[in-house]
């Protein structure tokens, strides 16, 4: 039988290979399509379940991709056909931690003058590190509070694309301020007529601002209401911002779907920064009765770094703090953790936030000893750097606990860190996402 002009091409592209390979192809994408997602199963023999303050012992995490699907008692459950099984059976497993202050994109050893040789774009490789140490240490979600050049959204955006290891980002962008205050460069003479790119004076400067953020992709916004400890020719205390300002970031902030974290160590400050409702305090050095209390009645978060002290005052000289900063903290270090354990007596809000950046990064968990000398239990510290941190950062339904919903970010450690926080300072097991960075378990 005479065959047609179809039936001839489809027989010459047979005998040639060319459609066997198009339609293996396609066979092999739409099988790839229809594959399920790959199914982890972790054996915890001591789970923190961090919503409820309780301990869960012998559970069994199921995680299908990214997400967690069931937590139920090892005893009488079945592993699911052909999961990969991680057994942490002798291990405390607990949710991904979260910094909610960190600078991944700053070196800790170039301050000062030293940091006028580092570019942007040596800043932002220098992040790809700190990501990862970060993210070793059980970090598995930071807020990067100001960056320069854009760095932490290019970090944020490459971790995302999966170019490199890293923790979940929240970036700011540029933190904003006034012009010759801590948000300014003023290490540099007048001749260089050099400001900071976050420098904004007046609210209809600062809406500008904070729409430039927004526009280059920044989750949040950063501003600096008072001086600072590392910035030279400021004080801590003074109040910068005025309250004018701050509520004009705030309102265009919050019209535009970020929330304000508000660097703020003088009373004053802080009390005009959470009247103008920025979402988070952060250092709150000086803090006083009045700013608790207006803290504690509107649930604005206080994020205070009360370990950083330590590698401030021990390396600081070598790592290039000018002698201001170091005469600064020594005034403010002692009075910022007993003011820490006063707002937590006066019931505010309290949120995990080291400063990374200022000390190595990938030290962050050494913050929760003095969490809990200054007065919170173990449970509370854990806390304050899962499921409080994760409320501040408007995530709580992604990441902050395990529960079945939400990503897959766990760690673990081999003691129990109710017993000793300082273990959490040895994390041996880190999961993001359902993916496994570090592990100790075979």
């Amino acid at each position: 039988m005479k065959k047609s002009r179809l039936q001839q091409v489809l027989h010459t592209l047979f005998c040639s290979g060319l459609l066997l390979g198009a339609l293996g192809s396609g066979l092999i994408q739409a099988e790839e399509k229809a594959l399920p997602p790959d199914i982890t199963a972790i054996k915890a023999g001591r789970l923190i379940d961090v919503e409820t303050g309780k301990v869960l012992l012998d559970q069994l995490i199921v995680i299908s991709g990214e997400r967690i699907t069931a937590i139920v008692p090892v005893a009488g459950t079945p592993i699911p056909a052909g999961a990969r099984l991680i057994d942490l059976s002798n291990s405390t497993v607990l949710p991904g931690l979260i910094d909610a202050h960190t600078h991944l994109t700053s070196n800790p050893r170039m301050h000062g003058y030293a940091s006028l040789g580092v570019s942007n774009i040596r800043a932002a490789l220098y992040g790809v590190k700190a990501a990862r140490d970060t993210l070793n240490a059980g970090f598995t979600t930071v807020r990067d509070v100001g960056s320069e050049g854009f760095s932490d959204i290019a970090l944020r955006d490459a971790i995302n694309d999966g170019d490199f290891p890293g923790p979940r980002i929240l970036a700011s962008g540029y933190a904003l301020g006034i012009k010759g205050g801590h948000c300014d460069n003023n290490l540099l003479p007048p001749e260089y007529n050099d400001v900071g790119k976050g420098v904004a004076d007046g609210p209809w400067a600062a809406r500008s601002k904070v729409r430039e953020m927004a526009k280059y992709g920044a989750d949040q916004i950063k501003i600096c209401a008072t001086g600072g400890v590392l910035s030279k020719g400021d004080t801590p205390g003074a109040q910068q911002y005025t309250l004018e300002e701050m509520q004009a970031i705030v309102e265009e902030a919050h019209k535009l779907g970020r929330k304000v974290a508000a660097h703020a160590h003088g009373a004053s400050g802080i009390n005009d920064a959470i009247r103008a409702g920025v979402d988070s305090i952060e250092h709150s050095s000086l803090i006083d009765a009045e700013g608790i209390r207006m803290a504690k009645q509107r649930g604005t978060w206080l994020v205070m770094d009360i370990y950083n002290d330590d590698y401030i005052l021990g390396e600081g000289e070598k790592a290039g703090f000018l002698p201001e900063s170091l005469e600064k903290e020594r005034e403010i270090g002692q009075k910022q953790r007993d003011n820490f354990r006063a707002a937590l007596q006066g019931g505010a809000r309290m949120a995990f936030g080291s400063d990374a950046g200022v000390y190595p990064h990938g030290d962050n968990a050494r913050q929760f000893y003095y969490m809990v000398k200054y007065g919170m239990t173990p449970m509370q510290a854990i806390q304050a750097a899962t499921i409080s941190a994760a409320d501040l950062l408007g995530i709580k339904d992604k990441v902050g606990s395990i529960k079945v919903g939400k990503f897959a970010d766990l760690i673990a450690v081999d003691a129990d860190p109710l017993t000793d926080v300082t273990t959490l300072t040895k994390v041996r097991f880190v999961m993001r996402s359902g993916k496994t960075y570090k592990t100790s378990a075979q």
